[in-house]
């Protein structure tokens, strides 16, 4: 049974069982396969548990893991993950990008695996993407600023970012009207995102926060999400890296 720890937030979490599902859809109900979904959306927030909207970018401390938040966050993502270890899970997902700044401390902790999307992400860019491209990357300030993406990709491949501006006016908004639910606004406000990183030349888009595959793809089916040739769906990279450990 595969462990999906969500809530984090919650529309990304449920687009994740929901393209696991439709993914692998089976002819009768037996043939789906087995997941449980604990959707703690008591978390604490994971950008502002390291400061990023309470500091200007440039006064971050180094070492975010020294605070009190970060450990409040690790103490939350234990519970849920040993919850999900207890019922019997093999393995777990988490369906937030930004959580993986506590994966290693996550892993240490817990006895079962678990997947590591931003490393399943890379794994893919490697086939879709030649060395040295320009890759886009749209994410939370707290995966940009822990550099959760950047330690994977910074020896293969140009990752590109919004500016600041454009992080904040539209990358960041565009994440608060999908977790408000208001996703034809959502998916308005990407697009000067979008645009710029276009206009830089990148081959390819990760959405790096799980609340942006509902904006960009809003509305779509999920032919469209996986025949698109310009962005990288993270929640899709991992359902299906989940169904091959799955199945094995």
């Amino acid at each position: 049974m595969i462990g999906i720890l969500g809530g984090m937030g919650t529309q990304a979490g449920l687009d994740f069982c929901n393209k696991l599902a439709m993914l692998n859809r089976g002819k009768i109900d037996q043939e789906y396969p087995l997941f449980m979904l604990y959707n703690k959306s008591n978390i604490p927030g994971r950008p502002e548990s390291i400061g990023v909207h309470t500091k200007r970018f440039s006064d971050l401390p180094r070492n975010f893991k020294n605070n009190t938040k970060y450990n409040q966050v690790l103490k939350s993502l234990l519970e849920g993950c040993r919850s999900l270890e207890k019922s019997g899970c093999k393995f777990i997902v988490i369906p937030c990008n930004t959580a993986h700044y506590w994966y290693e401390d996550l892993k240490k902790k817990i006895k079962i695996p678990i997947i590591n999307m931003p490393k399943e992400v890379f794994l893919n860019t490697k086939k879709v993407s030649k060395i040295n491209s320009k890759i886009g990357l749209l994410a939370t300030e707290g995966t940009l600023k822990t550099k959760i993406y950047e330690k994977l990709f910074q020896n293969k491949y140009r990752l590109i970012t919004p500016l600041q501006d454009l992080q904040i006016k539209s990358v960041n908004k565009t994440i608060k009207h999908v977790k408000m639910g208001n996703i034809k606004l959502a998916a308005k406000s990407i697009k000067p995102a979008v645009n710029y990183l276009i206009k830089n030349n990148c081959k390819k888009i990760i959405l790096g926060c799980t609340e942006l595959p509902i904006a960009i793809f809003a509305f779509k089916s999920l032919k469209n999400v996986k025949m698109s040739k310009l962005y990288l769906d993270p929640n899709l990279i991992l359902a299906n890296s989940a169904m091959v450990k799955y199945r094995k």
